[in-house]
């Protein structure tokens, strides 16, 4: 099985709330960070141009539970697995650690769509190229 693509990121104060625990709202913005980092360790961006269509990957779906609290400058570590790639969907899990602790477990859906001003987004098939690339963290890589 793959290794998960690793990131980590300071709980800044304002992630926190007035206790200096970080909000719960902060680990989806977290997680969006990381997965953003993912696409660009890979060559990538979450906004693309491929076969002359404008495509970016709109959430359809994310979730958090909280194990132990985060706290004002703790560093957090962030796993991060692709545990599915659909034929226009893909699927994240992201863990948080600290200092070996386990904080979170998110898990997160994006929707690939082609994307132009003035219009909805459309979903569309993952190219191959994308699909391909996030095989490398993906704990089943199957279309």
């Amino acid at each position: 099985m793959p290794e998960p693509f690793r990131t980590s990121r300071l709980v800044e104060f304002h992630d926190t709330d007035m206790a200096g625990i970080m909000h719960f709202a902060s680990f989806l913005v977290y997680m969006e960070s990381a997965e953003h980092e993912l696409y660009r360790s890979l060559g990538m961006s979450i906004h693309a141009i491929v076969e002359d269509e404008h495509i970016s990957f709109p959430r359809v779906s994310a979730s958090c539970e909280f194990f132990s609290p985060a706290r004002c400058e703790d560093v957090l570590d962030i796993a991060v697995a692709v545990t599915r790639i659909g034929g226009k969907s893909v699927s994240y899990e992201f863990r948080f650690t600290h200092g070996g602790r386990e904080i979170a477990v998110g898990k997160m859906t994006a929707v690939c769509c082609r994307v132009r001003p003035g219009h909805p987004p459309v979903s569309r098939s993952i190219p191959v190229e994308i699909a391909d690339k996030l095989r490398a963290y993906a704990v089943t890589p199957e279309r």
